[in-house]
């Protein structure tokens, strides 16, 4: 009944100005998600050392740009409408193995790892171009993004057939392919380049989404920690005290984050007159602070496994650079929405690194201590700081 044209325009959001809600389909996609990351804090568990840490990294880099590409498509295009609902529940398929895959992403199923992930990046992509067809607006930003998409496919299946150095290596190659090419416009020769004010979106819905994200780490530390105390044989009093600074730990990123700045990054997003500029800053920074979580839930896992234990060289950087990379992610988020970079996250990561050489002399438990006790004291600082959230700019100064 309907004209192919005014078909393809029903599947995009309508915008009236309010607050796109979060859809349940968006809930259900995310759920993927939960046992990716969990997987990938397993992954560098199991394997805690420089080599370990760099396959983490690429992982997470796959993980983390699967779900932020489709974070982008449900903000563009309204998920309750039956092809782009379809599309996500398909899509969930590919995301389901890649995270199952990922323990043997750098052994034996690196190529199953690399052809689920491109399927899931470019089926998804090239079913929206085609959705589009060629003269909607936002047609030739999604031919831009297929391009890179299979540029960096090239990589991800090569780095999937060959072995150790080579695969890792192409790997960063792919990733750097999708997480840069957002930076400029997905230019490509002949094919122009995407201005950020092409991208319309519905700010307060991205600043949601990437909130429910940290929401999903924050519960696999969560998750962590409950499971190796429940795994614990004996509940003394250095395994409680284990769980109670894990516990508080969690809380205080918590707060980090959502005490103070959650709702005004969706304030500076709405208001400004680029918000997909400030979306994508808010993209990138959150790869960033998600990782620090990550981190620090396999911290809280030695922690809980071992408190007595004395740390080796990996467990003392794991315990710190988690929260490190943690406050420095949340740093330049505040700095997004706020202007300013809080000296309470440069000196609390200042003491943490501070910490490194403690590590050495002390056991799990009074380590997994101390790092809770700085993130506790950057929470009670911010907590006392008035900030004004940037509304209204353009977000020239980057």
């Amino acid at each position: 009944m309907t004209s192919s044209t005014s078909h393809h325009h029903t599947a995009l959001r309508h915008r009236d100005g309010h607050h796109a809600r979060v859809t349940y389909e968006e809930l259900f996609f995310d759920l993927v998600y939960v046992f990716a990351v969990t997987q990938v804090s397993h992954q560098l568990l199991h394997h805690l050392s420089l080599t370990g840490l760099a396959e983490a990294l690429v992982i997470w880099f796959a993980v983390w740009l699967g779900w932020q590409y489709t974070c982008w498509v449900t903000n563009w295009f309204n998920p309750e409408t039956p092809r782009i609902r379809g599309l996500l529940f398909v899509t969930m398929l590919p995301g389901l193995v890649m995270a199952s895959s990922i323990p043997q992403a750098f052994g034996d199923r690196g190529l199953v790892f690399a052809i689920s992930y491109v399927a899931l990046q470019v089926g998804r992509t090239a079913f929206l171009v085609w959705e589009l067809g060629p003269g909607h607006p936002l047609a030739p930003n999604y031919r831009r993004m297929l391009g890179w998409l299979l540029i960096a496919a090239v990589f991800w299946i090569a780095g999937g057939l060959a072995h150790h150095e080579w695969r890792i290596a192409l790997w960063v190659v792919a990733a750097a392919c999708e997480y840069l090419s957002p930076m400029f416009g997905f230019a490509l020769p002949g094919m122009g380049r995407s201005d950020t004010r092409d991208w319309t979106i519905e700010g307060g819905h991205l600043a949601e989404r990437c909130q429910l994200f940290v929401i999903v780490a924050l519960g696999e530390t969560l998750l962590v920690s409950g499971a190796t105390f429940a795994d614990a044989t004996l509940w003394d009093t250095p395994n409680t005290l284990a769980l109670l600074a894990t516990f508080i730990g969690t809380l205080a990123m918590w707060w980090l984050y959502f005490g103070i700045s959650s709702k005004d990054a969706s304030a500076v997003i709405t208001t400004s007159n680029d918000p997909g500029r400030i979306g994508a800053y808010l993209h990138y920074v959150h790869a960033i602070l998600v990782a620090g979580v990550i981190g620090s839930a396999v911290a809280n896992d030695l922690v809980l496994a071992h408190p007595h234990d004395r740390l080796q060289t990996a467990q003392v950087l794991t315990l710190v650079l988690g929260p490190v990379v943690y406050l420095l992610g949340s740093a330049v988020y505040k700095r997004v929405v706020y202007g300013v970079v809080p000296a309470s996250h440069i000196a609390g990561a200042v003491a943490l690194l501070a910490l490194v050489p403690v590590g050495y002399a002390v056991n799990l438990l009074v380590m997994g201590w101390l790092t809770t006790i700085v993130l506790l004291a950057v929470s009670f600082w911010e907590a006392r700081v008035v900030r004004k959230p940037l509304l209204g700019h353009h977000g020239s100064h980057s």
